[in-house]
């Protein structure tokens, strides 16, 4: 009886194990992608990443972002507080995550970033962390919220 419980044991990990593989791969793809479509400046694209009632939390007024239009009233809102300061040239690099934790449909991932730009001419780096929940629908995974944290 007890072979037959292992056997049945090591079947569900062997099983399981590629599923969740492949979700962890598909949301660091999901947030690899929106992060490839900002650095280019592709806000449709970038977007189209989130679920329809996101939610963004950032450093920079008024800090809170949520509902239908959360990426697009952060996006114009980061456009006014970078010239305001003469920011230019923003990219983020994203490293392999902390962490990814899968809970059926929904998720949690910690990625260090690094967000470079010029202030007034002069390159700025910032090294933080980027924290997402992740949502999973018919259409894959999407962000259901993220939040930035300066190191």
């Amino acid at each position: 009886m007890t072979r037959i419980l292992l056997a049945a044991a090591a079947a569900l990990i062997a099983f399981a194990m590629p599923a969740f593989a492949s979700d962890q791969t598909d949301i660091m793809a999901a947030i690899n992608k929106m992060n490839d479509a900002m650095n280019k400046n592709d806000t449709k694209t970038a977007a189209s990443l989130y679920t329809a009632d996101a939610t963004l939390i950032d450093e920079f007024p008024p800090h809170y972002w949520a509902g239908p239009q959360a990426f697009d009233k952060w996006e114009a809102d980061f456009d006014t507080f970078a010239k305001a300061k003469g920011d230019t040239d923003p990219l983020v690099a994203t490293a392999k995550p902390l962490h990814v934790n899968i809970d059926g449909e929904r998720a949690y991932a910690v990625v260090p970033a690094t967000f470079t730009f010029k202030e007034k001419g002069k390159k700025v780096t910032e090294h933080g962390l980027w924290t997402f929940a992740m949502q999973k629908g018919a259409g894959g995974w999407q962000i259901a919220a993220w939040a930035w944290a300066t190191k």
